[in-house]
């Protein structure tokens, strides 16, 4: 089997590092990415590559910059000429009412949740569309398909992202490359700091399944859509516990 190469964005902590983790154990050589953890990343990326014995490059710097994207992409040329799966990882949240909601807090959140998403989508299809193979795998959330209150422009960017993975989906189907969305319910990461323990509780006594998602649980359903059949693309598959 010739090796197979993977790019995660935000892949320091949380969802990311347990995702570079799933891949790096079935030998897959990773270019992982972070906006500023540098030595989280570092650390990740040592562990992986020394436990599994696996190439591990990084990159620190805002995905949702051309200039940054373009610098992490040539990176990957450079060291490993192909790429099969890109893995958008990289977001954020905003958690407040929407009047207090600011312009710049808005653009924050739509350029690192789905611009992000575009700049990285467009530097990895040449590599995949020249092999006429590759699975591209967004990470969103619930709230892209319900939406949620206090959470206005991180519900859109994620609804933004679940759109784009099914219109591109259905563009790229006739070059072979599966475009999948994976929309995470609740999930036990820092991205979650900003409750309080009663605050978990409450929401863990509505989720069906009782609990808070692991981000391994996440991250074994991405890694599964990359042996999937390129026919399977086009999904929004939710990872909710039966929440939504």
């Amino acid at each position: 089997m010739r090796p197979r190469y993977a790019a995660i964005t935000g892949a320091s902590r949380g969802i990311g590092a347990a995702i570079a983790e799933k891949f790096a154990s079935e030998g897959w050589n990773l270019a992982l990415s972070c906006l500023r953890s540098s030595e989280t990343l570092e650390a990740l990326a040592s562990r992986l590559h020394n436990t599994y014995k696996i190439t591990c490059l990084t990159y620190t710097g805002d995905m949702g910059e051309e200039p940054s994207v373009r610098e992490f992409f040539r990176k990957i040329q450079e060291n490993f000429g192909t790429l099969d799966v890109l893995v958008n990882n990289a977001g954020i949240s905003q958690v407040g009412l929407f009047g207090d909601l600011t312009l710049s807090q808005w653009e924050h959140i739509l350029r690192t949740n789905v611009t992000s998403v575009f700049l990285c989508t467009k530097a990895a299809l040449p590599f995949m569309l020249h092999h006429k193979a590759g699975s591209i795998i967004n990470i969103s959330s619930v709230w892209g398909c319900a939406g949620a209150s206090c959470e206005a422009a991180y519900s859109a960017s994620k609804g933004a992202v679940n759109a784009l993975t099914q219109a591109l989906a259905k563009e790229l189907a006739p070059s072979g490359v599966a475009v999948n969305a994976v929309a995470c319910g609740a999930i036990d990461t820092d991205m979650n700091a900003c409750f309080t323990k009663e605050e978990k509780e409450e929401i863990a006594a509505e989720i069906p399944a009782g609990r808070f998602g692991r981000p391994e649980e996440a991250a074994g359903l991405v890694y599964s859509l990359t042996e999937q059949s390129p026919y399977l693309t086009g999904q929004i598959i939710r990872l909710d516990g039966g929440w939504i």
